[in-house]
């Protein structure tokens, strides 16, 4: 049986609750940011946004973890050093076309985006066409400290590599978005935008604390962009991480949360039938704003 946080992701992601059909093995992965998982279902071509990649360096790199060469993807302006750094931390679907276009959008804005395959010790998210499957074989075995130690060697990445790690920031979508506020209390980045990630849940030894456990603690502010029609995260959550906020330290009290009125989950993914053109417009206006008043960009 699925964890029971997850299968709150699971049933906020369901076909049903979009209105797709169904998933298609045909969009499988292929390579690091290339394709749509297939678990994601069936790609929406004339909503699906295709950011170029001229004037870029872009494609997959790997860096060093205690021995493990995590893989990720990376975009950045060709040529230039001294970048502002912003880890894009993938969907539960791990680092596909979606994530990868969202790393270059932001490059496009100056960044020198990392999006690392944060699954990769466990699994390949490719080989699956189902979420439940996923979700029990590979996302419910990724112990939340391997990814705060993989985060923090794609920052020693990007440092090396023509980024500033004093100008850092995280965003995340859905799985990403609870990462963006748990790394947000682990390193010292400047600023996080939390997309619709889970806010509470159960401890397990994978994932021992949950966002509103760390909230105090929180050592940058974190704007997060959550939806009312959101079935897998109740808006007494966000209450609840509000108050946890209130009562913390400097970070925590300079967090905010925007919340779409009729947004459902992952109201940014451009190629679901969840998106919504208006909210993911809006959000992202937001997140390039954050990232600019809190001295990243």
């Amino acid at each position: 049986m699925l964890h029971d946080d997850l299968r709150k992701d699971f049933d906020a992601l369901l076909p049903g609750a979009t209105g797709e059909a169904g998933p298609s093995r045909r969009t499988a992965l292929k390579a690091l940011g290339v394709g749509y998982a297939a678990a994601a279902g069936t790609a929406m071509a004339q909503t699906a946004i295709k950011t170029p990649s001229d004037g870029l360096t872009v494609g997959e790199i790997t860096y060093d973890v205690g021995g493990f060469k995590v893989p990720a993807y990376r975009a950045a302006p060709a040529g230039k050093t001294g970048l502002p750094v912003v880890l894009v931390i993938q969907e539960i679907f791990g680092v596909h076309e979606y994530i990868a276009d969202t790393a270059r959008r932001f490059a496009r804005a100056g960044y020198l985006a990392i999006a690392p395959e944060l699954y990769a010790r466990q699994g390949d998210p490719a080989g699956y066409g189902e979420i439940a499957k996923l979700q029990a074989e590979v996302v419910s075995k990724v112990p939340d400290a391997q990814v705060m130690a993989d985060l923090d060697g794609a920052l020693k990445w990007a440092a090396a590599h023509g980024g500033d790690a004093n100008k850092a920031a995280i965003t995340g979508f859905c799985w990403g978005g609870r990462i963006t506020w748990l790394y947000a209390a682990h390193a010292p980045v400047k600023a996080g935008v939390a997309w619709y990630g889970r806010l509470v849940g159960n401890s397990t030894e994978a994932t021992p604390r949950h966002p509103v456990d760390l909230a105090a603690q929180l050592k940058a502010p974190v704007l997060g962009l959550y939806g009312a029609a959101d079935t897998g995260i109740p808006l007494d959550t966000v209450d609840k991480m509000k108050a946890a906020l209130a009562a913390g330290s400097p970070a925590a009290r300079a967090s905010q949360f925007v919340v779409y009125p009729d947004a459902p989950h992952a109201f940014h993914a451009d190629y679901r039938p969840s998106f919504r053109q208006g909210p993911a417009d809006d959000g992202w206006k937001r997140a390039l704003a954050w990232f600019k008043a809190n001295g990243v960009a």
